[in-house]
């Protein structure tokens, strides 16, 4: 019986950290592979970070990546691909879309996770609430371990000449040796 005296509630989901960072002309995400259940690892080496090609701005394609509920972000990332069909250059536009659908429907609503896409020009995080950000210093972090891999993000941009990637692979590990929720088991991809 939930919520009774000596029930501990519902088993507790966590998965994931993923990072964005732009440096110069490249853009970066990536995003560890862990995927717990309660107290238990349950998936090592999934992959939470995809390249939607020939979308988006310059026509090089658009990276997305997601933490939260792995079901709820592959619905969410179907929808996101409707918007940016209709609107292949506007990243912007596509991702308000989303987030007033999001934020509207009333079975969307239920939907626990959060985007992180980037394009050639553009990186936005997007939220259930209807938030569409887009971060001042080019840095989107989202998940378990995001504060942690911001911090490392921003120390990395302001103290190396460290390309984009590089950034975003060494910001998730240093993230993945604090936060328990996060491994270092890395998918990168770049535009």
């Amino acid at each position: 019986m939930h919520g009774s005296a000596g029930h501990a509630g519902p088993t507790v989901f966590h998965a994931t950290t993923i990072v964005s960072v732009r440096r110069d002309r490249q853009v970066a995400i990536a995003g560890d592979g862990q995927v717990t259940l309660g107290q238990t690892v349950a998936k090592a080496n999934a992959v939470k970070v995809r390249k939607l090609d020939a979308l988006g701005a310059e026509g090089r394609g658009v990276l997305v990546g997601f933490a939260g509920s792995a079901a709820d972000a592959f619905a969410l990332l179907d929808r996101f691909e409707t918007h940016l069909k209709a609107s292949p250059q506007n990243l912007m536009k596509a991702a308000i879309e989303l987030a007033k659908q999001w934020r509207t429907d009333r079975v969307m609503r239920r939907l626990e996770s959060l985007l992180a896409v980037s394009d050639a020009k553009q990186s936005l995080m997007i939220s259930g609430q209807g938030d569409v950000i887009e971060p001042g210093d080019g840095i989107i972090a989202i998940g378990s371990g995001g504060a942690y891999a911001q911090a490392a993000a921003r120390a990395l941009l302001e103290h190396t000449s460290m390309s984009a990637t590089d950034v975003a692979r060494e910001s998730l590990r240093i993230a993945g040796e604090i936060c328990v929720y996060t491994n270092t088991n890395i998918t990168v991809l770049t535009l």
